[in-house]
Order: structure tokens, then C-alpha cells, then sequence
């Protein structure tokens, strides 16, 4: 009580000045805001954006303590392949082990460390010179980024990226509520075009994977989605391992079952939109099923660069890669998505029939969920725009039958 007495007192002291905003935000963020609307408010309601932000954090810490013990895990089979052993997954038995928790926390924890340290610097320092309260837009942010990265990117390199996604992506446009693209894909793409080598390939999605590389037999860390669009397929993996998450891949997008977890807890509290969520599928499933057709009326040969992607089960496509995690925790931004609610079905469909497009026709790069919803954060106000006006026109001319 004393502490909270204390730092109220440095709050009256700091009031008006350069340094309030920043002096605000530790505040707010150890205490509940002890600022509220009194009057010309519409709805009354209990929640507010640290509120919000909170529920979607819980939402995503299982992905990323399953995230931890998937990359020792990761880490461990393929030290064994090197060696000739091949390793059956046990949750219990060899997953779930103290040795994967501690590879794992020491190479992902400073990930987190370094995402929220810089971003949340950069928040500051824009809140100091231009004198706007800190907002609590990128806690989820600062969460979201370790969760889409290889496991051993480099630190510098995240927080080169950090920086260039809170500045371009966010403080341009004003800050929290105004940006038109999500801060966390808009990092993610600055690491893959400015350094393309650490964000794609064989060698980036398990840890240490780059020292085994010349070890025979090592595995080489290959995502599912790399293997299918070169034709190959990855042994002792199954449909199991896909849905659970162990497979290599980004930090917190390989377990499709917590993915849904998380699903659940922002519909249930009316945080994330299922809406977009379920369209998002729809529209992944729409294009994985045109595929399937193609292939079967044989309008392409096994021979062709896009047969890989093209053949695998249009259903399939939900469980390997990102679809499932974009669509849960990116598509759903609020500030980014579409407002109206035929626009988010719009939104996105267009968003998982684009991503699987992108994935099967760019071998390349085969993950397009990100470039999807990026592509789609620019459009989503054209989309509101039109659904608007579609509105108001079918309501004019119910207004001219009524007086007519």
C-alpha cells in the first residue's frame, strides 16, 4: 500500500511534464488505471485495453511454453539423428523433460526478452517527444513475434526488425488504433526480405541445426511445408505429430491443438472474432479443394515444381504451416481486420484463399498466411467501405417503397 501510495505521489509530481507519459505507463502497467469516463459514454462495461490485451496473451502462452519444450525436443532429435537414433515422440516419456525445458527457455525466453525490451523502449521514446500516453497495443505484439520467428534468429536481427515494425508499422500512423498493418506481420516480413537466409530454408527451425548440418544422417531441420513443395516428405512424422506440434517449425505455430485452445478462449470472451476465424479456414479449405481438383483431372504432371503443394489433402493444409495461427491470432487484430460484420466474412475468406495460392505457387516460399493478411490489412477498410454503402443503398430503397 505504501509502494502504490509512493509511486501516486511521483505521478502528481511528474504531471505535466516531458517524462509523464513514460512515468504513466509503468504505472498503469503495475496498477489499474485510476483515470475513467465519466461522461458521454454509451455502454458502461468492466473491460478496457489492458484488459483486452491480457485475455489475448493467456490465450497465447501455451503455444509458447509448448514452443519452449519443442525446441529442446527438436534440438535433441537431432543431435540422436547425427548419431543414428531415431526418436520416438513421448509427451511424457521424452518430450516433457527438464533437459528440453532449459534448450528451450535458454534460446526462446531471449527472444521474448529482446521483443518486449526494444519495442516497448521504442513505445517510449515516441511517447516522450511527442507526449502521448503509452498504450498497452504491443504487450500482444511483444508476445506474438517470438511465436512467428525461427528458434535461433539472431538477436540483433529481431531487434533491427522490432524497431522498424513499431516505427513503420505503427508510430507513423499515430499509434496504437490508427496503424493499417499489424506491427508483428510487418516485423516478420522486414526479417524475411532484409535477411532472407535466417527466415527460410533447412538449417533455421531447429536449434543447432546449422552445426549438424555436415554431421551424416543429422536431420536437417526441414519444415513440412519446405518438404512438400520440393516433392519430398518428411519420415517418421504423422498426422498426429502435425495436429500436436512436434514438428519443426516457428516458435509458437506447430501445435495445432493449442492453437485451438487459444481459439476458444477469444471467442468465449468475444475478444477475437470467430467470424473471421472460421472464414479465414473456409476460404484455405476453398483453395486446397480447387488444387485437389486440378491435380485429379490431371491438368498437371507429378513433374511440375507446384505438384507437391498442389496433391496433399485440401484438408491437410490446416495442419501444417501457419493458416491455423494466423488465423487465430493475426487475422483477428481488431485494429487491422474489418469492422462490419459481412466484411469480416469477406476479410476473411480472402485471407486463407490467398495464403494457400500464395503457398502452393511460390515454392519459394511456401508459408504465404503472413503476406495474405498483410495484403488483406490494406484492403479491409475498402472492403467496410463497400459493405457500408451497400447497406445504406438497400435501406434508401426500402425508404422509397415505404413513401412511395
Amino acid at each position: 500500500m505504501g509502494l502504490k501510495s509512493n509511486l501516486h505521489n511521483l505521478k502528481e509530481k511528474y504531471k505535466g511534464t516531458k517524462m509523464a507519459p513514460a512515468f504513466n505507463a509503468i504505472h498503469t502497467f503495475l496498477y489499474l488505471p485510476n483515470e475513467t469516463t465519466h461522461n458521454g459514454t454509451h455502454i458502461k462495461a468492466a473491460d478496457d485495453l489492458k484488459r483486452t490485451m491480457n485475455i489475448v496473451i493467456m490465450a497465447m502462452v501455451p503455444c509458447l511454453i509448448f514452443g519452449i519444450f519443442n525446441a529442446g525436443y527438436q534440438h535433441y532429435s537431432a543431435i540422436d539423428a547425427a548419431a543414428g537414433v531415431v526418436r520416438e515422440v513421448s509427451l511424457l516419456g521424452n518430450f516433457i523433460t527438464w533437459d528440453n525445458f532449459v534448450i528451450g527457455a535458454w534460446t526462446v525466453l531471449p527472444l521474448v526478452i529482446v521483443s518486449y525490451g526494444v519495442g516497448l523502449l521504442v513505445e517510449f521514446i515516441f511517447a516522450v517527444i511527442k507526449g502521448h500516453e503509452v498504450e498497452e497495443g504491443y504487450l500482444v505484439t511483444g508476445m506474438l513475434v517470438p511465436l512467428i520467428v525461427p528458434v535461433d534468429i539472431p538477436l540483433w536481427m529481431l531487434s533491427v526488425a522490432v524497431i522498424f515494425g513499431v516505427v513503420i508499422g505503427k508510430e507513423v500512423f499515430g499509434g496504437t488504433g490508427m496503424n493499417i498493418l499489424n506491427p508483428a506481420l510487418t516485423i516478420r516480413a522486414f526479417l524475411f526480405f532484409a535477411y532472407p537466409t535466417w527466415m527460410s530454408g533447412d538449417k533455421v527451425w531447429v536449434h543447432g541445426a546449422t552445426e549438424l548440418a555436415g554431421t551424416p544422417d543429422a536431420i536437417s531441420g526441414e519444415t513440412l511445408l519446405g518438404a512438400y513443395a520440393q516433392g519430398n516428405t518428411l519420415p517418421n512424422i504423422d498426422l498426429m505429430d502435425m495436429f500436436f506440434g512436434f514438428i519443426p517449425g516457428s516458435v509458437g505455430e506447430t501445435s495445432k491443438l493449442l492453437i485451438l485452445v487459444g481459439a476458444a478462449i477469444l471467442i468465449f470472451s468475444k475478444v477475437g472474432s470467430w467470424r473471421i476465424i472460421f472464414s479465414t479456414l473456409v476460404g484455405a479449405l476453398t483453395m486446397g479443394l480447387i488444387f485437389n481438383g486440378v491435380v485429379s483431372a490431371e491438368w498437371i504432371g507429378e513433374s511440375s515444381k507446384f505438384y507437391g503443394l498442389m496433391n496433399i489433402p485440401f484438408w491437410q493444409h490446416l495442419i501444417i504451416g501457419s493458416i491455423l495461427f494466423g488465423a487465430v491470432y493475426m487475422a483477428t487484430d481488431p485494429v487491422t481486420a474489418s469492422q462490419t460484420n459481412k466484411g469480416k466474412w469477406i476479410y476473411g475468406f480472402l485471407i486463407g484463399f490467398i495464403s494457400i495460392m500464395i503457398r502452393v505457387f511460390n515454392p519459394a516460399y511456401p508459408e504465404g498466411v503472413f503476406l495474405a493478411i498483410l495484403l488483406m490489412n490494406v484492403f479491409a477498410p475498402t472492403i467496410d467501405h463497400y459493405v457500408i454503402q451497400g447497406n445504406v443503398k438497400r435501406r434508401m430503397k426500402r425508404l422509397k417503397v415505404k413513401t412511395a
